[in-house]
């Protein structure tokens, strides 16, 4: 079965996402191939599925506020979920990142 084509939004999200880059590495997170899904659900609404190096990566949580800031910040995207995947903390990091009153925009920025 073939595979479904990437909206222009899914592709705009993945090329900001991709160019974050992993401080203690210093590589980005598409050279480490560490984003394993992006998907627009519906207009405007992307989800974004990454796996840290190691699944006791100490910076996971930042990783993935940078990847729904990066994603949040590209034209017509309206909210961004971003999941970790494989990370002994993944439960908690994934309920921080997606609260929507956790970090609003407004606070992001300052």
């Amino acid at each position: 079965m073939g595979q479904k084509e990437m909206t222009a939004l899914e592709d705009s999200v993945r090329g900001v996402v991709n160019a974050i880059v992993d401080p203690e590495t210093g590589m980005s997170l598409g050279e480490m191939r560490m984003i394993k899904e992006l998907k627009e659900n519906e207009p405007g609404i992307v989800t974004i599925r990454f796996k840290p190096s190691s699944p006791f990566c100490p910076i996971a949580l930042k990783i993935a506020l940078d990847i729904k800031n990066a994603a949040a910040s590209v034209e017509g995207v309206r909210r961004a979920l971003v999941y970790c995947r494989d990370h002994v903390m993944e439960s908690a990091i994934n309920k921080t990142v997606n609260e929507a009153e956790a970090f609003p925009q407004s606070e992001r920025r300052r």
